[in-house]
């Protein structure tokens, strides 16, 4: 199981701030919550995921992995 955190905007779409899942990747990952927050399907294409503070591609195993945080673009100045 991975600990997911969302932030920002995403955390508004998920309706909740963090939640635990089983996912065998990061691609796995994205395409679940979107099943399951559906309002993420909008955005998550232009969030970061990273996942134990490093940002992964897609294929990438989250097998080893114990965080995954979901990070909409930022902007500021």
């Amino acid at each position: 199981m991975i600990q997911v955190r969302f932030f920002a905007g995403a955390r508004e779409a998920a309706g909740v701030a963090s939640e635990s899942r089983s996912e065998a990747s990061v691609g796995e990952l994205r395409e679940g919550l979107v099943r399951d927050h559906p309002a993420l399907g909008p955005i998550l294409g232009h969030c970061a995921v990273l996942v134990d503070g490093s940002r992964r591609p897609d294929d990438h195993s989250l097998a080893e992995a114990e965080l995954a945080d979901v990070l909409p673009p930022f902007a500021g100045g």
